[in-house]
């Protein structure tokens, strides 16, 4: 324990001694941007007795309904090395990504808020709440192309809280750092987890590989680890294909094994023109040992392969999204009136997003 708390005394003596050392004289500057979306969902099975109204996901949970989504507004200041960030949202989709913290006042308010220090041009230590390095998919709705959201984020993680270093060497980039577990602000005497990524940037930046990683025990002290693959090729100027493949196991504490669930999703995307564009999602998600938060929501283990189209019409900052998308799974978990289980369902979804 002594040896812990001297390396971390050491670490911010050495962080507080390079910081005073800096030209307070730099130049500092402010960066705000903003974004609002908001949509309307109807399911075609228009399931009145079901609970998650043939929805598995995150934030898009209603029916025959206009919906906000998220208003966000995210302040980014820059003084010499160091930089503070301060992301904010308000609305639905702000409360589940940080569902831990309801009952906390502003706590779901803040989706980001941390402090990074630039050591050099290369590395970078940042201390606070970010979102997951972990996915394909974002929180913020214009910088997806897709609505709706996918198994593998809904549940994945959605953030970290902790500590994390960032080193880059040419096309190459390294993250490692210590983390609360998993979508926790606030862990008091739990044990933290490991996260980890390494990118790289090939073929004159037109493909980008990230293997990223987390590990370690949750607040249920279950052993929790997860390894995710994201690629992204541009072939085109009007064309582009993402991939994203994530594995999570979960050994329950106290037994000397577990068991996982998986997923693997592509993403095709298609710009005609500047003014429209296309995503088609395939995703297989594959939770037939109900080791994740979806086989309670489901009520048992199964999998699910859905099918997502949308277009991207784009006006200046605004993009509609009108979005058809098809749910299959191996059980009957979906609901047909009157409370009749079937083991497809199909939506249509309008949303509209606006960033500044």
């Amino acid at each position: 324990m002594l040896r812990k708390i001297s390396s971390l005394a050491i670490f911010s003596m050495a962080l507080g001694s390079y910081v005073e050392a800096q030209d307070s004289t730099k130049k500092s500057s402010l960066n705000i941007t903003g974004s609002v979306d908001a949509y309307y969902r109807y399911n075609f099975h228009n399931a009145k007795d079901s609970g998650y109204l043939n929805n598995y996901t995150s934030f898009t949970n209603s029916q025959n309904s206009f919906e906000l989504g998220m208003a966000s507004v995210k302040a980014e200041y820059t003084t010499g090395k160091v930089t503070g960030v301060l992301d904010l949202g308000f609305g639905r989709r702000a409360e589940e990504f940080s569902y831990n913290e309801k009952g906390s006042g502003l706590g779901t308010a803040i989706k980001q808020a941390y402090v990074s220090v630039a050591a050099s041009d290369k590395l970078k230590f940042t201390m606070g709440k970010w979102a997951t390095h972990i996915g394909y998919e974002v929180v913020d709705a214009y910088l997806n192309r897709n609505y709706s959201m996918s198994y593998m984020f809904s549940f994945g993680p959605f953030f970290h809280t902790g500590l994390k270093a960032e080193y880059t060497a040419g096309n190459w980039g390294f993250m490692a750092g210590v983390a609360n577990p998993t979508d926790n602000v606030t862990a008091s005497f739990a044990k933290k987890m490991a996260i980890a990524q390494i990118s790289s940037t090939m073929a004159d930046g037109k493909l980008k590989a990230y293997l990223n990683y987390q590990g370690g025990k949750d607040m249920g002290e279950n052993m929790v680890n997860q390894v995710d693959l994201v690629v992204i090729g541009t072939l085109s100027d009007k064309f582009s294909v993402g991939y994203n493949g994530t594995v999570q196991s979960v050994k329950p504490d106290g037994k000397s094994s577990g068991d996982s669930w998986w997923g693997s999703a592509v993403y095709l995307n298609a710009d005609p023109s500047k003014t429209f564009g296309l995503t088609l999602r395939g995703e297989y998600f594959d939770d037939k040992n109900a080791v994740s938060g979806f086989s309670a929501a489901a009520g048992g283990g199964t999998s699910v392969f859905a099918t997502t189209l949308s277009g991207n019409i784009h006006i200046d900052n605004l993009t509609i999204i009108p979005e058809f998308r098809l749910d299959s799974s191996k059980d009957p978990i979906f609901i047909k009136n009157p409370n009749e289980g079937v083991k497809s369902t199909g939506t249509f979804l309008l949303a509209a997003t606006w960033h500044f």
